[in-house]
């Protein structure tokens, strides 16, 4: 259980520098963008990123 949670924990690494790394300028913009939404809707973004996740990983096991 231990070795799938770390490597959960390193894959989303590797995606969460994939745009940095590719394009950075954009990835500023993202962030600056990020900072003009309200926490409301940022919750709203994050809850249905986690329910996604859950659905899709549900469907792959």
């Amino acid at each position: 259980m231990l070795v799938e949670i770390l490597t959960a924990l390193c894959l989303v690494l590797v995606l969460e520098g994939i745009l940095p790394f590719l394009n950075p300028e954009g990835y500023k913009r993202t962030i600056r963008a990020m900072l003009d939404v309200d926490n409301e809707r940022m919750r709203i973004i994050g809850l249905s990123s986690m329910i996604a996740g859950v659905v899709l990983l549900t469907i792959l096991r």
